[in-house]
């Protein structure tokens, strides 16, 4: 008969195969990962470079705006840059922090 320990770690297996998926390996030896954006084409990419880069000098120099002819004429564009934050969030994995809470949850139960 399986242990619990055994069944929670086929589970734990199960269950970063189905929602741990915002990170993917590299694909050379660097043990780092990587996060995919999803873009139309270079147009965007340059567009929300831009916008980062735009909301950074605003956020290290407050008067920035003021003297900037490049902010002055191009407000920045919060939504596309919050817009990529969001498609960055890593909801996937919460998903399997409630299954993995809640798994132990059940065993603590059983425990007592």
């Amino acid at each position: 008969m399986e242990t619990i320990e055994t069944k929670n770690l086929e589970r734990l297996k199960k269950l970063s195969a189905l929602y741990l998926n915002t990170l993917k390996p590299s694909n050379d030896e660097s043990e780092t990962y990587t996060v995919q954006i999803k873009l139309s084409n270079y147009s965007e990419l340059g567009c929300l470079i831009t916008e980062i880069l735009k909301l950074c000098i605003v956020a290290l120099d407050h008067d920035a705006h003021k003297t900037s002819e490049t902010i002055k004429t191009s407000p920045i564009n919060i939504a596309l840059v919050l817009e990529m934050v969001l498609e960055m969030f890593p909801t996937n994995e919460f998903d399997v922090l409630d299954e993995i809470n809640q798994m132990f949850i059940a065993d603590s139960n059983n425990i007592t």
